[in-house]
């Protein structure tokens, strides 16, 4: 994986809350018995279990607990697919087409698209980490460390945002902060390969300059 990768982040629908409602028959109906008079209407709570940010938790709870890098990669990809959803379908559309001008090299136009998405929807994290990539690559290191913080403002395990950070600190040639970056990287993900070796050199090259 290359260091100046940043991946994919998805917005969080939070599950409906319990409903009670609790309806009276009009006042024709007033001589009925007093039972029958009041009829409760319970709407079943949503189970928060099944929402997406409880299945973002465990997707990265067993990132987390996951050795094998295979086996990592795959639940780092679910991830990602997780946080490619804005939950809007006109924000979506905005990420396809900045997605589709990088590819064609239209960077002015992506980075046009993007701004068009972040103004939508600034909760969105992945349009923030987007945008950070592509600044990265136009070699605009300030505003895609900027968007980087943002993005780990929205959330903190964004470990593509923090490869990217990762990325910027070592160009700029502070190791010691790199080495912090590629840290709290293994932290989220610690089975990710390139991030040990990145961190190891690292901490070698330090602990040599410190005798």
């Amino acid at each position: 994986m290359p260091a100046m990768r940043f991946f994919a982040l998805t917005s969080a629908a939070l599950p409906l809350a319990l409903i009670l409602l609790t309806s009276s028959f009009p006042a024709a109906a007033a001589e009925q018995p007093a039972a029958a008079t009041k009829k409760e209407v319970i709407v079943e709570q949503a189970d928060a279990n099944n929402s997406p940010k409880h299945h973002l938790d465990q997707l990265f709870s067993q990132l987390k607990r996951e050795r094998d890098p295979e086996k990592a990669s795959g639940i780092a990809n679910e991830i990602r697919m997780e946080w490619n959803d804005s939950g809007s379908a006109t924000v979506n559309l905005l990420m396809q087409w900045a997605d589709k001008a990088i590819e064609e090299k239209r960077n002015p136009a992506a980075l046009d698209f993007l701004d068009e998405a972040i103004a939508l929807k600034p909760d969105y994290a992945e349009s923030w980490n987007r945008r950070a990539t592509l600044n990265f690559v136009m070699g605009n290191y300030r505003k895609s460390m900027s968007d980087i913080e943002r993005v780990l403002d929205l959330e903190p395990r964004h470990f593509g945002a923090l490869s990217g950070m990762a990325a910027i600190l070592s160009n700029s040639g502070n190791d010691q902060l790199t080495l912090k970056a590629w840290e709290r990287f293994l932290d989220i993900y610690p089975a990710e390969r390139t991030a040990q070796e990145q961190a190891n050199t690292l901490a070698e090259k330090l602990a040599g300059n410190r005798t």
